[in-house]
């Protein structure tokens, strides 16, 4: 991989032509160990890669720099460049399903799932957005492919004080409008993933990916 990026990276447990995979980003402060947690319903199904975000945010990292709760435009932009070519990169070196393509985010990963989607459209075959929201800027003046193959899972605490609710519901909207098939949940929580919310979580990944 000629990325800068470091991860973590577990194979499936059997061998087949070709795998899906599910691309972990982790929230702010936190690391490539993080979210492996969230995907034991399909642990052996799939090659999973865990990235760590590239800037140094005690205890852990972050994805990107952030102004006013907004996503420093400069950084940002570079950090979906560099995401977007590490998936395509997995893709090549390790002979990845194209048509099982998943990025899974929780807090700035989520954000970046979001954008991810909007920008390499129905390449992905979906995306976990756990807590985050779509940077207007994303929103207003990227350049967009279409989603209309897309299957999106978007969950968001009711009392989250970190991302407003209202944020992700708008994200949903636009998703919806976009003609993705987005299967929304929110939980009466702050900022976080509850007991429920797993639950919700491995279902669409058991659906999405055993079969």
């Amino acid at each position: 991989m000629q990325s800068p990026y470091d991860f973590k990276h577990i194979a499936p447990t059997y061998a087949n032509e070709k795998q899906p995979a599910i691309f972990l980003l982790h929230g702010m402060g936190s690391n490539e160990d993080d979210l492996f947690q969230l995907t034991t319903a399909v642990d052996g199904a799939c090659h999973i890669f865990s990235l760590r975000g590239p800037i140094s945010a005690t205890p852990g990292y972050a994805f990107y720099l952030e102004q006013e709760g907004e996503p420093v435009r400069q950084v940002f932009d570079q950090v979906l460049m560099h995401t977007q070519k590490f998936i395509f990169e997995a893709i090549q070196e390790y002979d990845l399903d194209l048509e099982s393509i998943y990025v899974m985010g929780f807090n700035q990963g989520a954000v970046l799932a979001q954008s991810l989607a909007l920008t390499m459209g129905n390449t992905l075959a979906g995306i976990v957005a756990l807590s985050g929201f779509l940077p207007k800027f994303v929103e207003e003046e990227y350049a967009k492919r279409d989603v209309d193959r897309m299957n999106v899972f978007m969950s968001h605490g009711t009392y989250d004080y970190v991302v407003p609710f209202e944020w992700a519901e708008h994200a949903k909207e636009v998703f919806e409008e976009r003609g993705a098939n987005v299967s929304f949940f929110s939980y009466e929580d702050g900022h976080g993933v509850t007991p429920q919310n797993l639950e919700d979580l491995s279902a669409f990944l058991k659906a999405q990916l055993l079969h």
